[in-house]
């Protein structure tokens, strides 16, 4: 897919024309910054790196490299976990970074506009003062934009009463493939398709979205967090699905096992926890300050009849902030256990948490490597995380195999192999795990109604011999229309 070095430098040239000279990069020393998102284990050099800042200059830049039948790809801040913004044929990767404002907020209405390059808690931070905040809060929310959120459908730790990503957009606009622009959405309940759920989760492979209308909340009157204290993560797994069966919805409701301890404590935030611990519990309720007491008592009931070793509540908003950056920074805190890790992200029936948990350690045993567990365990997201050394001979490859295992008794047990992460080339092979050939060919033959030519993040989501739209690239003739 890679372009000769004549067609480079014309497609160069034309992209400086309309975004300016520092708006486009094509050195390699430039180049290999890009070169993968968050999934580290494969890695492509982009041809060029372009940063439009208008929807117009995405549409113009789309319909060049359209023209050109040139590949490209949507990248935002680089904290995907799939490796859906990564180039691995050379393609044109179009950074939205610079796609950075909040451009409407409306307070009665209860909604705000956002670029794709806006990131995810400044809009929280931007609209407290009035009351509000955005919900969707995935572990990166400090640097992930609120594009790629909708690119991978993001959730996060309260998801579990919240909904994800695609629960919270009411509208986007969008360039299409060939460089059109529309809008989709943006009228509640409105007849029709449901485009926006089609769109989001769809990992660039339907278009660029370069505006993004979402839902904005009250904060809630009150807020209370309980941790809980387990010797056994059996023991923790069964307080999780008997808390919701209890009829009590948590706002959050997360757990970490002991290797995910280990690294926590060994982090930025420790909270203190023993180092013989089997599991922790956060669990967290909000909403109307009259009943939130005796909901979290209900929780902490339901805690200590699953020998619990210990249960309490938060003394105070500054333990509370505490336990949560302690979790949130678990993906960054296993770099001081290991080398490398690799991280999974299943989805599976609460029931089902003691027997896959218990199939994950026999993976862990078969391969010889350690896997921290850390869940949003509330719905069943699992994020196993395999520990391994890229400098020990096969230990990569390996790593490889386990996660695929992984995924494997998750869609086993009735669950799925991704809940916010998205598939981008991690998990393609294992689509099949869960579709039939039949029932992805379906869904790219919906795809091609975007996307005919297969030149926006082609090579993504599924897997071959899965029917391919082959790219029938031109002769290097530069269209300049």
């Amino acid at each position: 897919m890679g372009m000769d070095s004549q067609t480079k430098a014309l497609i160069v040239g034309r992209l400086e024309q309309m975004v300016g000279p520092r708006a486009v990069l094509h050195r390699y020393e430039d180049l290999v910054a890009y070169e993968c998102d968050g999934y580290t284990i494969h890695k492509g050099v982009p041809s060029i790196v372009v940063f439009p800042k208008s929807t117009q200059e995405v549409s113009d830049v789309v319909r060049l490299l359209h023209q050109n039948r040139i590949p490209y790809l949507p990248r935002g801040a680089g904290t995907g976990l799939s490796g859906g913004a990564t180039a691995l044929n050379g393609e044109v990767v179009i950074s939205l970074v610079r796609m950075n404002k909040l451009l409407d907020v409306d307070y009665a209405n209860r909604k705000a506009v956002v670029q794709p390059g806006f990131v995810n808690l400044k809009l929280s931070n931007s609209i407290a003062s009035k009351g509000y905040y955005y919900a969707p809060d995935p572990s990166s929310q400090a640097a992930c934009t609120i594009g790629g959120n909708v690119a991978e459908n993001a959730g996060g730790a309260h998801c579990l009463k919240y909904g994800v990503t695609t629960n919270h957009v009411i509208g986007l606009e969008l360039v299409l493939p060939d460089g059109e622009i529309v809008r989709i959405g943006g009228v509640p309940d409105a007849p029709g398709y449901d485009l926006l759920g089609f769109l989001t989760g769809s990992e660039g492979t339907m278009g660029i979205v370069t505006e993004i209308t979402v839902r904005i909340l009250r904060k809630p009157q009150g807020v209370l967090t309980v941790l809980a204290l387990y010797d056994e993560v059996n023991d923790a797994s069964q307080a999780v699905s008997d808390i919701i069966s209890a009829g009590i919805v948590p706002a959050a409701l997360e757990m970490m096992d002991r290797t995910a301890i280990e690294a926590v404590e060994s982090g930025n935030y420790p909270v203190g926890y023993p180092s013989d611990l089997g599991a922790v519990l956060i669990v967290e309720v909000d909403g109307i300050a009259a009943g939130l007491q005796e909901q979290i008592e209900r929780v902490m009931e339901v805690c200590r009849k699953h020998r619990v070793r210990e249960v309490r509540q938060s003394r105070d908003p500054q333990e509370r902030t505490r336990w949560w950056a302690n979790r949130k920074t678990a993906f960054g805190a296993m770099g001081t256990i290991s080398p490398d890790y690799m991280v999974q992200d299943g989805v599976i029936p609460r029931s089902k948490l003691p027997e896959v948990l218990a199939r994950i350690g026999e993976v862990s045993s078969k391969y010889g490597l350690r896997i921290a567990n850390v869940f949003h365990a509330g719905d069943g997201n699992l994020h196993p995380l395999i520990l391994y050394n890229s400098m020990e001979d096969g230990e990569k490859e390996r790593a490889v195999r386990a996660g695929s295992e992984v995924l494997k008794v998750c869609a086993d047990v009735g669950g799925s192999i991704t809940g916010e992460h998205g598939v981008g080339i991690e998990k393609m092979e294992d689509m099949r795990f869960i579709f039939t050939e039949e029932e992805m060919n379906a869904q790219m033959q919906v795809r091609d109604v975007f996307n005919p030519d297969n030149l926006c993040n082609p090579g993504k989501v599924f897997p071959k011999p899965a029917r391919c739209v082959e790219l029938k690239r031109s002769a290097p003739l530069i269209h300049s229309s």
